[in-house]
């Protein structure tokens, strides 16, 4: 469990992951509204050089280009729709050149890559508690 106390140490701790990140690989980064997880985007996007990343709310997805392109997808919308996978599928993401950011990324977005970071952003309390949950082989040898 890592504690981010400010949206600074949020970015920073994106820029951090983003060391880890190559084409292919998949993070999903869950919590409430208002919890930081734009901000982690935006830091994982900073670390591949893409400084204009913006929630895609409205657009669902949207792929910034970088050394490693990084698509970047806002799920909220999908997740109380009648089969959020369909339109998960829909968006026809380039998930094995580029490096895909899931927010809201629930069950219909693992499904993308058995090997996956799940970030879960509890902020109950004043400071976030981020839990990092390293998933299949690639993996493996994951420390932050």
């Amino acid at each position: 469990m890592i504690t981010v106390a400010t949206a600074q140490e949020m970015f920073d701790l994106g820029i951090a992951i983003s060391g880890h990140l190559r084409a292919g690989d998949l993070v999903l980064v869950n919590g409430p509204l208002g919890a930081g997880k734009t901000v982690l985007a935006q830091g994982i996007g900073k670390g591949l050089g893409i400084s204009d990343i913006t929630s895609p709310t409205f657009v669902i997805s949207r792929v910034h280009k970088g050394a490693i392109p990084m698509i970047h997808v806002d799920a909220y919308r999908l997740i109380d729709t009648e089969n959020p996978n369909l339109y998960l599928d829909d968006l026809d993401l380039d998930t094995q050149s580029s490096i895909t950011v899931v927010e809201w990324g629930g069950a219909e977005s693992a499904r993308l890559s058995d090997d996956r970071l799940e970030i879960t952003i509890d902020r109950s309390e004043e400071t976030r508690q981020v839990d990092i949950k390293a998933v299949g082989t690639r993996w493996e040898a994951f420390v932050l």
